[in-house]
């Protein structure tokens, strides 16, 4: 097991990892505090996520309660990822109709068109979550001696 000093040290490979694979599972924590997963479709800029999703989902009430998530990108079991974040509602107009431009532009499967979703970039029902994370592990089950872990 190493342990990553800067997140710099991990980057390409965490965001090569995590954009191959597209989905991931999210957990967020419940006004009752529960655990609730849901898959998700993040994309990431460096150490920045972001997650076009509805304001008015069930997510955006437990975000409220408790803005940490837990996302597990684990299509090949033996070699999962995993972030640990904090999550954020981006209200900042202009990063909001960027970020919805990257989603638009970046080739599918990791791009998607999101108007059919949200309608528009200034619709109130297009929410963007900003993630931070605090935590980034990346496995190796096969050679436990590979397993990378990185902490803020």
């Amino acid at each position: 097991m190493a342990a990553i000093a800067a997140f710099a040290d991990l980057e390409a490979e965490f965001i090569e990892r995590a954009h191959s694979i597209v989905w991931c599972n999210v957990a967020t924590i419940d006004t009752r505090n529960r655990p609730r997963s849901r898959v998700l479709h993040p994309i990431w800029e460096g150490s920045t996520g972001w997650i076009a999703t509805g304001r008015t989902s069930l997510k955006a009430k437990h975000l409220a309660h408790n803005a940490y998530v837990s996302l597990a990108y684990v299509a090949d079991p033996m070699h999962p990822v995993y972030a640990e974040c904090t999550a954020v509602w981006e209200e900042d107009p202009a990063t909001k109709a960027r970020i919805w431009e990257l989603f638009k532009s970046t080739p599918p499967p990791l791009g998607y068109d999101p108007a059919p979703f949200f309608g528009g970039v200034e619709s109130p029902g297009y929410g963007l979550l900003k993630l931070t994370p605090w935590r980034v592990e990346m496995g190796d089950l096969f050679a436990p001696e590979n397993w990378k872990i990185w902490q803020a």
